[in-house]
């Protein structure tokens, strides 16, 4: 089963992955919630739309923006709707 590790703890893990782009995409519930912390990052891709992101923090240590999401995207992204990726330090094993 897919599972996203950072500092050496599981914080995402499900066997309903979409891989885009060589980025696996997790169900968005399947993210541990004590870890994230809401960003004010934002970036555009042109044939997904606007990205949001979030940052990670757990045990003092913390990831700025090592978790990005789609809010809306565009109809030819509909499969990451509700999906999260994960990069930076944060290790997707399949």
């Amino acid at each position: 089963m897919p599972k996203a590790i950072w500092n050496d703890e599981i914080i995402a893990e499900s066997d309903d992955t979409v891989i885009l782009e060589g980025n696996t995409y997790f169900p968005r519930a399947s993210v541990r919630e004590d870890v994230l912390r809401p960003s004010d990052t934002h970036t555009v891709c042109l044939w997904k739309g606007k990205a949001s992101y979030y940052s990670l923090e757990s045990a003092g240590h913390i990831s700025e923006d090592a978790v990005w999401y789609y809010p809306d995207p565009k109809p030819d992204a509909a499969a990451v709707k509700d999906r999260v990726a994960f990069w930076k330090d944060v290790k997707v094993e399949a």
